[in-house]
């Protein structure tokens, strides 16, 4: 026996109904069945989006991290777009002055060894019978090889000569100076120390590991000493961090990023909630600095401290938590195209799986909108900063202002929820950002430099997981602002930190001090060219 459901539209009597009552039965079973449609609606739109989220998060944990897809559009000929960029040079002013960029040369792969290796020349010589009668002998080079000396440790031994004086009847004694050590009478020397930050921050080989890796060499050092360590040269880098801050804040062009840090003793937080990293990356000409920054807050009052007395343009995500340092300061704000097309790649992927025939969705379009944009970059990569901005004036702001006609007339027909529209909202809302790039030829169409410098930290986060405590978490931001500015300024950070840990304890004066900045360093012969021992 079939049973009626309880949701079912009940038909009522119609016998002996006037007109008007008839009309007016009519019309409520018309509305119980377009709210039933209505709510039919509702429902299948809350499925798609939950089964689009389910895609997402399948996607997030499983698949590939690559922003790359399968079957991207093709809409923009790079080679007609090389052309035509060589056009808009021909037609510059003679009145603009170009700098001279080198042309690009297609990277070779390397034969034989870097010349900054040190090098040992083996001779293979004759026998006396072998060369005997022979009018004159010589050598020639007919093999190289690479040969790696294992680590060591070595115990140096001070031994300090004292001199005794009579004099009346009393002695005094004078001894020999001792090396002046940035944290006094540790045990570390400062080759040690640049080691054991190099590994941790620039390798992400966590202390732990490096206290097996001593095992193994002959002498245990601890953990806790190591960690005690770094967290005391904290107060010891902390003038030169200034430094690099002040430098950072003097130049017109910033970018910053900020990602998630756990801290486990947090005054006022649990040990579960976030605390954050932040990094700026920016400076005058020819004295780049990547800083980072701990603060268990993630408000805008920090970028307000950090950059206290910065003016010019700062580039960053669509994060509001830059807004106030741009008010106070009265920045030029300028946004990420990284941040808008990783949106529609994230929408992209999530989508529906269609045939090879299918048509291309929404996403896919604007991800093509957004490919002509860094087609048009990397044709532009070598040009002066003068180049530059005229080819993005010429060539990039039509595509822009296209693209945002496009958005505007298809975003009304994607459903609200969906990534997509997720995507097209933030982009339209951002796009006063978003476009700022053109305004000159050296600002970036992404914050891809803050990102870049920030990776090592997320990396690294992933081998030793989290800080134990603040101190630590701000020793680690010492730690990495050291060695990215030093890679920002060519320098292999081991070395430049040694160079600093060897220095900076009896860099008393502000000039000794500037001395020890990145690009002031002078790092010894031996760790720029080759030697032979």
């Amino acid at each position: 026996m079939k049973s009626t459901p309880d949701n079912a539209l009940k038909t009522p009597d119609l016998n002996g109904l006037s007109t008007a009552e008839m009309v007016a039965v009519i019309s409520g079973l018309q509305q119980q069945l377009a709210s039933k449609e209505d709510a039919i609606q509702r429902r299948d739109a809350r499925i798609e989006i939950l089964e689009e989220l389910l895609r997402h998060k399948k996607i997030q944990q499983f698949a590939a991290s690559s922003e790359k897809l399968p079957n991207q559009i093709l809409l923009f000929d790079e080679v007609e777009l090389e052309v035509e960029i060589d056009e808009l040079r021909d037609e510059l002013p003679d009145d603009v002055e170009e700098e001279e960029t080198p042309r690009r040369s297609r990277k070779r792969r390397q034969r034989g060894f870097s010349d900054t290796l040190l090098r040992e020349r083996i001779e293979l010589t004759l026998s006396d019978e072998e060369k005997a009668g022979a009018s004159k002998t010589f050598f020639t080079k007919v093999k190289e090889e690479l040969e790696y000396i294992p680590a060591q440790l070595k115990v140096l031994e001070y031994w300090q000569e004292k001199a005794v004086f009579e004099q009346d009847g009393e002695e005094r004694i004078v001894a020999a100076a001792r090396p002046a050590r940035p944290l006094g009478k540790c045990i570390a020397t400062p080759s040690l120390l640049a080691y054991l930050i190099t590994s941790k921050y620039a390798d992400g080989l966590p202390l732990y590991r490096q206290e097996q890796m001593f095992q193994r060499l002959g002498h245990e050092v601890s953990r806790t000493s190591m960690a005690h360590w770094i967290i005391r040269l904290n107060d010891v880098f902390q003038p030169l961090i200034n430094l690099m801050r002040e430098t950072q804040n003097s130049g017109d062009y910033l970018q910053a990023d900020e990602t998630r840090i756990q801290v486990l003793k947090e005054d006022g937080k649990t040990a579960q909630s976030d605390k954050w990293m932040w990094v700026t990356r920016g400076g005058p000409p020819g004295k780049p600095s990547v800083l980072f920054e701990y603060d268990p807050s993630r408000g805008g009052k920090v970028p307000v401290r950090l950059l206290d007395d910065f003016q010019g343009i700062l580039q960053a995500d669509g994060y509001s938590g830059y807004g106030q340092v741009c008010a106070t300061n009265k920045l030029t704000r300028i946004g990420c195209w990284d941040h808008a097309r990783r949106k529609y790649v994230e929408a992209a992927r999530a989508a529906p799986a269609k045939g090879k025939k299918g048509q291309p969705s929404k996403a896919d379009v604007a991800l093509s909108h957004i490919r002509k944009l860094y087609a048009i970059e990397k044709a532009a990569r070598d040009l002066s900063d003068a180049e530059r901005y005229r080819v993005r004036q010429e060539k990039s702001l039509p595509l822009l202002n296209a693209f945002k006609a496009w958005l505007e007339k298809n975003a009304p027909k994607v459903m609200k929820g969906l990534l997509t529209r997720q995507a097209m909202d933030y982009t339209l809302n951002q796009w006063d950002y978003l476009v700022g790039y053109c305004e000159r030829g050296d600002l970036k169409i992404s914050n891809a430099g803050a990102e870049n410098a920030i990776r090592p930290f997320a990396l690294g986060r992933k081998a030793w997981l989290f800080a134990d405590t603040s101190q630590g978490a701000k020793a680690s931001a010492t730690c990495y602002s050291l060695i990215e500015t030093a890679k920002a300024n060519g320098l292999e950070p081991s070395a430049y930190i040694h160079h600093v840990l060897e220095r900076i304890a009896e860099s008393d004066t502000l000039e000794k001090l500037e001395a020890l900045l990145p690009w002031n360093a002078e790092l010894p012969a031996s760790k720029k060219v080759a030697q032979y021992d």
